[in-house]
């Protein structure tokens, strides 16, 4: 096998820009058929994507000899239904984030791939991403010393109105949480990249709007395994004048800077100055990680995010938000 022909299941948003037409221009790739159930607008994703094949039944694409890996890319809620039924049927399966709804589906993911012998990637696109990769590089190469704490803040402005029909993103049923999971995902996982599993967890979890079910405020403590600590605060339920996204990485000699959302240039801030590291954000954010995915499933690499790196991520996002959505549940 010397290309990767690829199927796609639920060409919504994010196939449109930030993933599909990577597979599309990545080497080794081809994107050969996609599915919606909706068969109008699969067919329009189809020609304005240059796509041969469109389906509006998951099965016929999961099934079509044609294609030799998956990439699920609906709601968090299907993501385990339809990556079991690519694996069962011998395709391996790229994921979108959150893996899994989920961390008891993560597991039921990786077990089934294992015994199938098929590979599980997960769309956590920023182990690949330049800038990233910089403050990683940075970090080993002892800039910033001994790694001390990791600091975060990520505060979005509420877009949901009261009394309108709620995106999936807010609701708990499809996305596992709200807009934490949806967005403070991309952040454990780069943090598992950085530093290996995180092995406490602390958070007090609040609906404080009261507009949707899910969590729109949280304060986190953590501990990863290796001794680094680690706090964050998330906040979706102020005003757009007090957003912010930012990550401190604090060291003994030194601090890093970074955004994971804004793709601010990477700031190294020590005794001997400020250094800037500019990276702006690609077109299409998960064509590095398709790249590599694409050469792990011809032998040619290791890909950075795997289903087991993907349910480590689920399962710290569970043990913050658990003890909330228990109370409320009881």
């Amino acid at each position: 096998m010397n290309k990767i022909r690829w199927g796609i299941i639920g060409c919504g948003d994010v196939t449109e820009v930030k993933s599909g037409p990577a597979f599309q221009k990545a080497p080794n790739s081809e994107l050969i058929a996609v599915m919606r159930r909706d068969a109008a607008k699969a067919a329009d994703f189809a020609a304005r994507h240059g796509v041969a094949v469109w389906y509006s039944d998951a099965d016929q694409l999961i099934n079509d000899p044609n294609i030799d890996a998956v990439y699920v890319a609906t709601p968090p809620s299907s993501h385990a239904f339809y990556t079991k039924k690519a694996i069962e049927a011998g395709k391996s399966v790229y994921i979108e984030k959150p893996m899994c709804r989920t961390y008891t589906e993560c597991l039921e993911v990786n077990k089934l791939a294992a015994e199938k012998g098929v590979k599980v990637f997960v769309a956590y696109y920023r182990r690949k991403l330049p800038g990233f990769m910089k403050v990683k590089e940075l970090i080993e190469a002892g800039k910033i010393g001994e790694v001390r704490m990791v600091t975060l803040q990520l505060w979005k402005h509420q877009t949901e109105l009261a009394g309108t029909e709620m995106p999936w993103r807010v609701d708990p049923d499809i996305a596992g949480g709200g807009r934490f999971y949806d967005l403070a995902s991309h952040q454990f996982d780069y943090l598992d990249f950085l530093f290996g599993s995180i092995s406490t967890v602390k958070s007090i979890v609040k609906n404080q709007s009261k507009t949707y079910t899910a969590e729109d405020i949280l304060s986190v403590a953590f501990e990863f395994e290796k001794g680094v600590i680690g706090s964050g605060i998330w906040c979706f339920n102020s005003n757009e004048v007090n957003d912010r996204d930012i990550i401190e990485i604090i060291g003994t000699k030194g601090r890093i800077e970074l955004s994971t959302f804004d793709f601010i240039p990477v700031r190294l801030i020590t005794t001997e100055g400020i250094e800037v590291f500019d990276f702006p954000k690609p077109k299409h954010v998960q064509q590095y990680l398709i790249e590599e995915i694409t050469n792990d499933l011809l032998g040619k690499a290791n890909a950075v995010s795997n289903g087991e790196t993907g349910a480590r991520t689920s399962y710290v996002l569970e043990e913050i938000v658990n003890e909330y959505y228990q109370t409320r549940n009881q």
